[in-house]
């Protein structure tokens, strides 16, 4: 059963979302909060393996409170998905480099919703192509923007040429599944590339991943 925790200052919105996962066999909602303070509260109470947080509450944003539980040792496990308005706002790209797993427009289907909770449960990121891209240009140091030579640089040293590939692809926004079909491999086997990549480079999500391909040159800003 996966757990969730949902975080809106609007309580017709959090009952409509609970109402939604609950209906579902495999997802139970375990807890409710209507600030980014009381989310960091309850998310250390009730361990959830999920997060649905609003951005803009009127106390306690949602950034500030997923900075605060994607930082703590004992919510490791918990992925957070930030709910937004807008695909454009700079709020994205800060919850992302705050740890959070991915983004979900306000305006989503509930199809859309309920595969978003599954999806960062089983280790992916809501990352768009676009979405990687911004984040490279908005948070890679002047420096690194030009073309450094992957072959020097000492975190890309334990990786299989394989696992280069794979990197590649995935600081190009490129899914699981979407892994899968490009090299011809099973969703499994793209899965289990992608966890050894995060364990060798010690990277908590594929945002990291995404910083670290352009920051070493493997992926560069055309």
């Amino acid at each position: 059963m996966i757990g969730v925790l949902v975080v809106d200052d609007q309580e017709l919105v959090r009952a409509g979302l609970r109402a939604l996962i609950d209906a579902e066999a495999d997802l139970r909602v375990v807890g409710e909060a209507g600030d980014g303070v009381n989310a960091v509260q309850v998310a250390r109470e009730v361990r959830p393996d999920v997060v649905l947080m609003d951005v803009k509450m009127p106390a306690g944003d949602g950034l500030s409170a997923t900075k605060a539980i994607t930082g703590d040792p004992e919510l490791a496990a918990t992925k957070v998905v930030v709910l937004t308005g807008y695909d454009a706002d700079d709020s994205v790209l800060t919850a992302l480099r705050f740890g959070a797993s991915g983004y979900l427009l306000k305006d989503f289907e509930a199809p859309a919703l309920l595969q978003a909770i599954r999806t960062v449960v089983a280790g992916e990121a809501l990352l768009a192509p676009e979405v990687a891209r911004r984040i490279a240009e908005t948070w890679l140091p002047p420096a690194t923007t030009g073309r450094p030579d992957p072959a020097t640089a000492p975190e890309l040293v334990g990786l299989t040429d394989r696992e280069l590939q794979i990197l590649t692809l995935v600081a190009r926004g490129r899914s699981n599944a979407e892994l899968a079909v490009d090299l011809h491999i099973t969703h499994a086997t793209a899965k289990t590339h992608v966890s050894r990549i995060l364990t060798k480079l010690a990277a908590r999500d594929r945002v990291q991943l995404v910083i670290l391909a352009y920051r070493t040159g493997l992926v560069t800003i055309d």
